[in-house]
């Protein structure tokens, strides 16, 4: 039995080196033969292909299936988040709504009591933004309303957020609304809760500066900027943005406008305020007219 053994345990080592010198050269020879570059070669190689890795479909089955796995669940993770972010904005959501609500209806029963009538004229035409004509020297877009939709030169337009510009340029079916970031763009404005007076002035940024402030140091950021009416060009209390400071110190206004987005603008109807050309007469008492006495009359005879 030992012998059987000795001899059994001489045989394997040679074996097994044997195998592996056999195993060696088939891996040097698949090797160069999938390096030689030849067209029958690669003719055998395509051969080879279609004949074996068909048969590996099953050895692959698992791997696919597991990645197949992993990808499911990231997608069930990501939709998971999503949903959880979805949630969060819906709450927040459903709390501005309701903050809403009450202020629509503290709104109407002030509007009410005070007995306010409103213009009946200002009202809005949307138009589909057409093109951009963003350039380093102008800043404008084309909408697809104009002068058959009762458009005007000088009308203001807005996207539902803010102020965007002004309409310039009208045609029979579109118009050009000028941007508050031109160049060309100068809007007075009010700033609140200061009251300050001042004047936006475009300069082709994201952000326009604000000129001619009366008392700078009263201005804090995130005031309110809105159109002051000055000069008739826009309706008084429309909101163009907020305060804010550039790093060289200077007051600007972040725009409450999304111009990365304009899809739809609201152009305002607004046919101006009524001139009063009259001054009217004074409200005062009326004056008795005093009538001459016989005496006086009579001394003015003697006289003559």
């Amino acid at each position: 039995m030992a012998r059987d053994r000795n001899q059994s345990s001489d045989y394997a080592g040679p074996l097994k080196r044997l195998l592996i010198g056999v195993l060696l050269l088939c891996l040097l020879g698949l090797f160069l033969l999938w390096r030689i570059d030849s067209p029958r070669v690669e003719r055998f190689r395509a051969q080879v292909i279609d004949r074996v890795v068909p048969s590996f479909e099953w050895a692959m089955a698992p791997v696919t299936g597991t990645i197949n796995i992993l990808r499911d669940f990231q997608s069930y993770q990501r939709i998971y988040e999503q949903n959880q972010e979805l949630r969060r904005e819906l709450q927040q959501m459903k709390a501005w709504k309701e903050a809403a609500l009450q202020l629509e209806q503290e709104n109407a029963r002030l509007l009410d009591l005070n007995n306010v009538q409103l213009d009946p004229r200002l009202t809005f035409i949307t138009g589909v933004v057409m093109a951009d004509s963003g350039s380093p020297f102008r800043q404008s877009v084309l909408i697809n309303v104009g002068a058959r939709d009762g458009i005007v030169d000088g009308w203001a337009a807005m996207d539902g957020l803010g102020l965007v510009g002004r309409t310039s340029g009208v045609g029979e079916r579109t118009a050009r609304v000028v941007l508050l970031t031109d160049t060309s763009s100068r809007i007075p404005v009010t700033i609140q809760p200061s009251g300050q007076k001042a004047l936006l002035v475009g300069d082709n940024t994201a952000a326009p500066p604000v000129d001619f402030i009366e008392e700078p140091d009263q201005l804090r950021a995130g005031d309110r900027v809105l159109t002051s009416g000055d000069g008739g060009v826009f309706p008084p209390g429309l909101a163009i943005g907020q305060i804010a400071e550039d790093p060289g110190g200077r007051i600007r206004v972040r725009l409450a406008a999304d111009y990365e987005r304009l899809e739809f603008l609201r152009v305002l109807r607004n046919y101006g305020h009524q001139d009063i050309t009259d001054p009217g007469s004074l409200i005062a008492p009326t004056l008795p007219v005093s009538e001459p006495d016989e005496t006086d009359e009579t001394a003015e005879a003697a006289d003559g």
